[in-house]
Order: structure tokens, then C-alpha cells, then sequence
């Protein structure tokens, strides 16, 4: 079965899934996405993620065409017609076709595509033993620029730090913001353990909302243990117990050594193993 994109209300096959080189998504990287899990052909939490595509277009200015119930049907839609149980489902809305001008108000008609397939950001051994990251020299977006709260098409930032961590054999990277504290990760929120309790930098450091950073939190709190969302610096990291990267594609990665020093005893600690294993519960149980 040929794989289907659905756009702009209808599914088509991959090769005829196709937008304008003037659509301003592709002009000014001008549009917003959200990257979405399902498991066993349930949707995880497609109500948030849903409900932040649409406060990221609304951050932008940006129409959606469709209502947020009509964006999920569809989500689902896609999904059953690739057959696909355990997916990745990448929901992209543009400003659409356009002039080679700024104005967005020559957009006349926004494009709205899903497309489902399998990602795998990490192989699966660095989940067992843990991964290395460094810390990359490219800043987070200054908050009063790009507001990292939006999930939007311009990703330039983090592909430079990426790019970072790539020349450095690596797969990951940590941003620090314009005050020089922990942000996050080129594509996951990030955690470190000390002394039994939970830390992350709080959503004023610049960082994303996750879904999946979310879902961590609340399975800390039920399981009584202690969270604290506040600024952190590289030497919180270097001197943590336990680091680990949360995103919806990465899921739950243990790190055990940044920058070249070793996180704790080098092996992905209790907590990290306790969190990432609820996780893998609530996701496929």
C-alpha cells in the first residue's frame, strides 16, 4: 500500500503531496507543526498536542482551517489509511502560497498536510546504556525574538546546534539561553536527578512546553517524587546523579555524560529507569 499524505482534506499518495516553491512555509520557514505519537493505533494525547498547534498558530497570526475536533478526526483519518499501529505523525500548517514578499496578507489560503511514518531518533542501545551530549556555543533564541513556546517551521536554530553536535560525534546537544542558564536540548526538554529530587528548567528559561516533558511531571508527582522547575547551569549538570532528554520522538533517552564528564556512575540511574519505565506503561499498556 503506497503511503498517503493527507492535505488540504484529501489523502493522496506521497509523490502527489505537494505544495507551491512560494508557499511562505517554505519562503520564511512561516508556519507552525507538532510531531504526535501513537501507540498500538491509540493517538497519545492528541488532545494537547492539537490544542498547542493551534496556541502556536495563534502565536504567529496564523489561521488553521480547520476546527480543533476536524484536525484530530483527521490525525486519526491518516493514520487508519497507512495502516499504521505504532506511528509518527508529523501535523505541518503553512501561510501558504504567496509572493516572494514578507506580507503574509498575500497568503491568501493556509496549507494543512499530515504525514505518518516510524522515526527512531536514537538507537536503541543509548536507551539501555545512555547517551553522550555536549553543550552547544549556539545560543536558544532570545524569548523576546522567536518565542521558543512556538512550535514554528523556523528551525534554524537548532539545526545549527545540532550541526554542533554532529561535529562532535555526538547526537544531542544542550542550548543555554541569552542569560547563560540551562534551556533545552535541539529537539527534547531536558532533566537532571540530584540527591533523589527532580530538576528542569522552568518554561521562562526558553524552552518548549513538552507534551512528553509534561507527562514525566505528573508521573513524578504521583509517584511522590520531589520536582523542582528552576534555573540551572552547566555545573548542575556536570555534578547531577542522573540526566535523561524527554521529547515525543525520543521518548525517555538516559545521558550519562556531558561535555565529556561523567553523569554519575556513567549507567542511566534508578529514578531515570523508574520514570522512563511508568512512561512506557502509560503509552503501551
Amino acid at each position: 500500500m503506497a503511503p498517503k499524505v493527507w492535505l488540504n482534506g484529501e489523502l493522496v499518495e506521497r509523490e502527489r503531496a505537494l505544495v507551491s516553491v512560494f508557499d511562505h512555509g517554505l519562503l520564511y520557514g512561516d508556519g507552525v507543526f507538532e510531531g504526535i505519537r501513537s501507540y498500538g493505533g491509540r493517538v497519545f494525547r492528541l488532545e494537547k498536542h492539537v490544542r498547542r498547534l493551534f496556541d502556536s498558530a495563534n502565536g504567529i497570526r496564523l489561521t488553521i482551517p480547520l476546527a480543533p475536533q476536524a484536525v484530530g478526526e483527521a490525525v486519526v483519518a491518516t493514520l487508519q489509511a497507512n495502516g499504521m499501529k505504532d506511528a509518527y505523525i508529523r501535523v505541518v500548517v503553512t501561510r501558504g502560497e504567496g509572493t516572494l514578499g514578507l506580507d503574509p496578507n498575500r497568503c491568501p489560503k493556509p496549507n494543512l498536510f499530515i504525514i505518518t511514518d516510524r522515526i527512531e531518533l536514537y538507537p536503541r542501545e543509548l536507551y539501555e546504556n545512555g547517551l553522550e551530549i555536549i553543550t552547544a556555543s549556539t545560543m536558544r533564541n532570545h524569548p523576546n525574538a522567536v518565542n521558543p513556546r512556538l512550535k514554528s517551521l523556523n528551525y534554524l536554530n537548532n539545526i545549527l546546534a545540532k550541526i554542533e553536535a554532529i561535529d562532535a560525534g555526538t547526537l544531542e546537544a544542550v542550548m543555554l539561553n541569552h542569560l547563560g542558564y540551562v534551556a533545552e536540548c535541539t529537539g527534547d526538554n531536558l532533566f537532571i536527578v540530584r540527591d533523589g529530587r527532580l530538576f528542569t528548567p522552568p518554561i521562562a528559561a526558553g524552552i518548549l512546553e513538552g507534551i512528553t516533558r509534561d507527562e514525566i511531571l505528573d508521573i513524578a508527582r504521583r509517584g511522590n517524587i520531589e520536582i523542582r522547575e528552576e534555573n540551572l547551569t552547566r555545573q548542575d549538570l556536570y555534578v547531577a546523579d542522573e540526566c535523561f532528554l524527554t521529547g515525543t520522538a525520543a521518548e525517555v533517552v538516559p545521558v550519562v555524560g556531558i561535555d565529556k564528564r561523567t553523569i554519575g556512575s556513567g549507567k542511566p540511574g534508578p529514578v531515570t529507569k523508574r520514570l522512563a519505565e511508568e512512561f512506557h506503561r502509560r503509552t503501551r499498556g
